[in-house]
C-alpha cells in the first residue's frame, strides 16, 4: 500500500475557531487523513477543561475541508446504538462527498462512562459489545438511504492492539487497523494480525496498517514503521498550539511524496 500521512487534532483545550483553522491547514497541506477523538473530557492538561463532542465536530470537518479523508480515532461503540452510528457516519459521508472513515473501538475512559451514564462493564464485555456491533454497523451501512457515497466501501477503522480478541475482530471486520507503540512493537502486532487473517480466511493485504505517533521521537521513525508494514502514520496533537505538530506533518508529507514517487 502507498504511504499515507495524517494528523489527529484533539478536541480539547481549544476553541472551535482554533480547531477549524487547524483542520483547514491540514487539508491545505495535502494530508491524506484527519482525525479527532471521541471523549467527553480532556485526556491531557486540565481534566475539567473544554472539550467538544466528536460527531458534531466531524460534520463540521466535512463542511470546512475539501480533500482530506477524516473520521474519529476512534468512536467508542458503547456511546451510540450501532445502527444510529452507521446512519450518522453515512450522513457525514454524504456531507463530505465520500471522505468519511468510520473509526470504531471498544471504549475505555471510565469518566466518560460514569458521568454520561453508560455502563462501563469490563474490557472483555466491551470487546464483546464491539464484536456484536460491527456486523450491525455494516448491515446498516448497506441498507441506509441514502447510502454512503462509496456504496459498500465506506472504510471501517478499528483501533486497538489486544492480540487475543481485538486483532481477531480487526481481521474479520476492518479495512484499516490503528495501533500505538514503537516500530518494532507495531510490527510485531501487525504480524499477529496476519496470523488472525490466515485463521479467518482474510487476505492481510486488504487491511491498511496505521499508527498514532505519540511524539517527535516516533515521528522521526517513519521509515522504520514503513519497513514494518505500517504505512499510514498519524501525527498526534493535544492542542491548542498546533504549529509544532503541523511542521512535523509538513515534513512527513514531503517524505511521503518521495517514498511514493510523486
Amino acid at each position: 500500500m502507498p504511504v499515507r500521512i495524517g494528523m489527529r487534532i484533539a478536541p480539547q483545550h481549544a476553541t472551535y475557531a482554533q480547531m477549524r483553522q487547524a483542520w483547514q491547514r491540514v487539508d491545505a497541506l495535502g494530508a491524506d487523513t484527519l482525525f479527532t477523538w471521541d471523549h467527553f473530557f480532556p485526556l491531557y492538561g486540565d481534566p475539567n477543561g473544554p472539550t467538544l463532542e466528536a460527531f458534531t465536530l466531524l460534520a463540521a470537518i466535512a463542511e470546512v475541508t475539501n480533500h482530506v479523508q477524516f473520521g474519529p480515532l476512534v468512536a467508542a461503540i458503547s456511546y451510540r446504538n450501532p445502527s444510529l452510528l452507521a446512519h450518522m457516519a453515512t450522513t457525514i459521508d454524504q456531507i463530505s462527498s465520500g471522505r468519511f472513515i468510520l473509526g470504531i473501538g471498544s471504549g475505555w475512559l471510565e469518566r466518560d462512562y460514569v458521568e454520561y451514564g453508560y455502563e462501563l462493564g469490563s474490557p472483555a464485555s466491551r470487546l464483546r459489545d464491539l464484536n456484536a456491533a460491527l456486523p450491525v454497523v455494516k448491515s446498516r451501512l448497506a441498507s441506509v438511504n441514502p447510502p454512503p457515497v462509496r456504496r459498500g466501501a465506506l472504510p471501517i477503522l478499528v483501533g486497538g492492539g489486544g492480540e487475543r480478541v481485538t486483532l481477531r475482530i480487526v481481521a474479520q471486520h476492518a479495512d484499516i487497523w490503528n495501533t500505538f507503540g514503537d516500530p518494532d512493537e507495531a510490527g510485531r502486532k501487525s504480524r499477529v494480525l496476519d496470523d488472525w487473517c490466515a485463521r479467518v480466511g482474510r487476505d492481510p493485504a486488504t487491511i491498511e496498517r496505521s499508527v498514532l505517533l505519540s511524539g517527535p521521537e516516533q515521528s522521526a521513525q517513519a521509515e522504520q514503521y514503513v519497513n514494518q508494514g505500517i504505512t499510514h502514520l498519524v501525527v498526534g496533537d493535544s492542542g491548542p498550539d498546533y504549529d509544532d505538530r503541523l511542521r512535523t506533518l509538513e515534513r512527513l508529507l514531503r517524505w511521503r511524496d518521495q517514498v511514493n514517487g510523486r
